[in-house]
């Protein structure tokens, strides 16, 4: 169990380890938790894109899939998605449908992010839900992982882990 006020340190370390391990699969490192109100883990995931050849694949959409299959329904409401970059669109509005009390997450994306960044979808009035957006837990950390994944990409650098 993750005691839900140690500011989301805990859950974001091991959504963190989530993201190094799709590395081992050359997916982009992203990783994702769901926690139910008492700080249980109810589902991990991350990018698995390539390694699964599913555009759907990514890390909050595993992770919500594996909480609402440990909950036995979709609707998760009351828990908290930690991701370790700001979700798309795509996983905005997953979180948005399984009715996740609040999203919680590290880097921004100024190219793609739909919780604050480049749209709001998380926060958008016309929606029946809206979760509550907490940002920058282990950002640095997360924002490393990518650049160093993404610079390794542009210089035709081998795949392996970083």
């Amino acid at each position: 169990m993750i005691d839900v006020v140690d500011d989301w340190t805990a859950a974001m370390t091991l959504a963190l380890g989530e993201a190094r391990a799709a590395l081992r699969t050359d997916d982009v490192p992203i990783g994702a938790v769901v926690l139910d109100e008492a700080g249980q883990v109810l589902g991990v995931g991350r990018n698995l894109r390539e390694a699964e050849h599913d555009p759907t694949g990514h890390a909050e959409v595993v992770a919500l899939r594996a909480a609402a299959r440990a909950r036995g329904e979709w609707r998760l409401e009351g828990c908290t998605l930690v991701v370790t970059l700001e979700p798309c669109t795509m996983c905005a509005g997953a979180a948005v449908l399984a009715r996740v009390a609040r999203v919680v997450f590290g880097a921004f994306d100024e190219k793609a992010g739909a919780a604050g960044s480049l749209w709001d979808v998380v926060r958008d009035r016309r929606l029946n839900h809206r979760p509550e957006v907490i940002t920058g837990i282990g950002a640095d950390e997360s924002a490393a992982l990518l650049r160093e994944f993404f610079g390794r990409q542009r210089a035709g650098g081998a795949p392996g882990i970083l």
